[in-house]
């Protein structure tokens, strides 16, 4: 009888323990999850000429990078700008980088090499086209630049795609009725200050510090664009990422005399290829989301990123990585 009592205690006292530790095990696992751990490796960011927003955000996101994904050593290079980014990414050099909407869809129009690996991570904020001008100047419409020395952007940036298109579709034949002179925004404000540009085009964040700067030493005015999107929409499938927009009075205050200036925008996305681990790429896109109000508070174009339509990377499929953080925040 006492033999049968102890065999039954120790019976009982072993269900107790082996209860207990699973109980452990579950609670070990809830609180440091098994095969989870933080991406490690190295990454390349393709960013925009010095004195551009793209550069500006990309310092400001490298910092948050290094706090959210302390095992991930992130480089920053510089480049001409959307389309020399996008090209870098798609044949490796580069593992993210931002691009404009339009820029996209040429890349992959054009079929160029690679393409079909491009992936999107997020739509970011817009792009504004600003044609700027001296005050003085008698330039009221981009027609009225024919023959005139005009700053068109680098060959390798975004901002020389619209502006041919902008051309264009005012009627000027980019290389023929303009004098183009292929500047970047490091550049061409002294340019047009000296008298050695009679305009210059930028498309950027509102606002952008190279125009901001210009505008508080040399007196200049933008000149509307909206009288040309329906022109621009009329050249295919590309030009639908333009749409209507207004340069708010203040964005450039000198430069508006208190005035909005009608003008095109045109979405700027955060993309990859599908080479791009996963669990790298979601972590990636988590920091970029969370940290818009910190680099918003010096970028004020990052305060536009917004949850609700960065899932949206038209005309690139979402990475799974993206999709996967997406996911986690679902409500």
């Amino acid at each position: 009888m006492l033999q049968a009592l102890s065999s039954i205690g120790r019976r009982r006292a072993l269900q107790g323990a082996t209860a207990a530790l699973v109980v452990f095990g579950l609670l070990m696992w809830w609180l440091l999850p098994i095969g989870e751990s933080s991406p490690r490796g190295s990454l390349t960011f393709s960013t925009g000429v010095r004195t551009g927003v793209y550069q500006r955000y990309g310092e400001l996101l490298q910092g948050a990078l290094k706090n959210d994904l302390p095992k991930v050593s992130i480089e920053l290079q510089t480049s001409e700008g959307s389309q020399q980014n996008l090209d870098r990414v798609a044949n490796g050099e580069a593992d993210f980088t931002v691009a404009t909407a339009d820029a996209v869809a040429k890349y992959l129009r054009d079929g160029r090499r690679n393409a079909e690996r491009l992936r999107g991570c997020a739509r970011l904020y817009d792009d504004y086209v600003q044609l700027v001008v001296p005050k003085e100047s008698l330039f009221s419409r981009t027609a009225d630049l024919r023959g005139r020395r005009i700053g068109v952007g680098q060959d390798g940036s975004g901002v020389r795609l619209i502006a041919d298109r902008i051309l264009t579709a005012a009627g000027l034949d980019p290389q023929k009725d303009i004098r183009p002179v292929p500047a970047g925004i490091d550049t061409m404000p002294d340019l047009l200050r000296t008298g050695k540009l009679d305009a210059f085009f930028w498309s950027g964040g509102l606002p952008t510090n190279a125009v901001q700067r210009l505008s508080e030493r040399f007196a200049i005015r933008l000149v509307p664009l909206d009288d040309l999107i329906d022109k621009l929409h009329d050249m295919g499938d590309e030009a639908r990422y333009y749409r209507s927009a207004v340069m708010p009075a203040d964005a450039y205050e000198r430069a508006q005399d208190g005035t909005a200036v009608e003008t095109v925008a045109v979405a700027n996305l955060l993309v990859t290829t599908d080479r791009t681990n996963p669990e790298l790429t979601e972590g990636f896109t988590r920091t970029v989301i969370n940290s818009r109000d910190r680099i918003g508070r010096k970028v004020h174009a990052a305060q536009l990123v917004d949850l609700r339509t960065a899932i949206y990377t038209d005309p690139l499929p979402l990475h799974e990585g993206a999709r996967r953080y997406y996911r986690s925040v679902k409500p």
